[in-house]
């Protein structure tokens, strides 16, 4: 089986994928990307194009070495993705959560300074509350909020979702997006983990956040625009929530690692996490995603039904 392998992420895994996949043959970030797929029969990586497509008649299956298939712009080929980041993006969400209803980034910042900035010391400051406290509303409940949610419990977090179905197990209640309103008013958590799709681009606006309330928080981990870029940083700049962390964004690198990642100007705010998309990037995520490729590549080879297969 003739692979063309275009995502970098996996490259520190390298040797551990071929080991998986000892009769096969692996072509790493080819420089002529359209001339390797003429005899391919898997491409694995996060894009691809008509042009691609028109390249590779031979092409059996693209396999998305991550959940996201956004870029997966042309049809006629089978598509899988993969997962296994949910566990590393749950301990992002907690960090996150922990930092922004603690104040933590401005307490560190103002240490620096040599201003003690807690309660103890300024009696105007509030007492932060524990997760004990936190009403979390989940914006879909897929693998990430499953596994955030599974995280929380311990704390004694309540929770509550809004999805795509309407259904959420194991929570305090759950509804379809016509429920949105609520999750809102109810929470003092929103943690975004919904797919990006144009029903739920720009989901949430300046009236959600303000629905939010001004104790409210707000972790991205899914794709920067289901949040509307302009409205959420006019509400972390004038108080309407509390705090944000975003790990997703408006627009990306397009080579080596310098880029605006939106034109709001977030990184003058002091009540916002920017992290840059780096939730799940961790070995044990990757380690378990090219299990799942080595797996259907094997299940292809083999005429054996495929794993996770995308409809776009």
């Amino acid at each position: 089986m003739r692979v063309v392998v275009t995502d970098p992420n996996l490259l520190p895994l390298r040797g551990e994928l071929e080991v998986l996949l000892p009769h096969d043959e692996l072509i790493w970030l080819p420089d002529d990307l359209l001339d390797a797929l003429k005899t391919a029969e898997v491409l694995v990586g996060p894009a691809f194009t008509q042009e691609m497509a028109d390249a590779a008649p031979g092409l059996r299956l693209v396999q998305v070495a991550g959940a996201g298939t956004d870029r997966v712009q042309a049809t006629g080929v089978p598509v899988a993705n993969t997962y296994h980041h949910e566990d590393s993006i749950a301990e992002y969400v907690v960090w996150a959560l922990i930092a922004l209803r603690r104040e933590l980034p401005q307490a560190d910042a103002a240490l620096r300074q040599n201003r003690w900035r807690s309660p103890v010391y300024d009696p105007a400051l509030p007492q932060p509350q524990t997760l004990s406290s936190a009403k979390v509303g989940f914006l879909g409940f897929g693998h990430i909020g499953q596994a955030t949610w599974r995280v929380l419990q311990p704390f004694g977090a309540q929770a509550q979702a809004v999805t795509a179905s309407g259904k959420a197990d194991g929570l305090s209640w759950a509804g379809d997006t016509s429920q949105l309103p609520r999750l809102l008013e109810e929470s003092n958590v929103l943690v975004v983990s919904a797919p990006l799709t144009e029903a739920t681009r720009g989901i949430i606006g300046a009236a959600e956040l303000s629905k939010l309330g001004a104790d409210g928080v707000l972790v991205n981990v899914a794709r920067g625009p289901l949040v509307q870029e302009h409205a959420l940083y006019d509400a972390l700049r004038n108080h309407t929530i509390r705090g944000a962390a975003l790990d997703v964004w408006y627009s990306y690198p397009s080579g080596g690692d310098r880029a605006q990642p939106a034109e709001a100007p977030f990184g003058e705010l002091d009540n916002v996490l920017l992290t840059p998309h780096l939730s799940g990037i961790t070995r044990q995520t990757f380690r378990g995603r090219i299990q799942d490729i080595a797996a259907n590549i094997t299940a292809l080879a083999e005429g054996n039904e495929l794993r996770n297969l995308v409809r776009l």
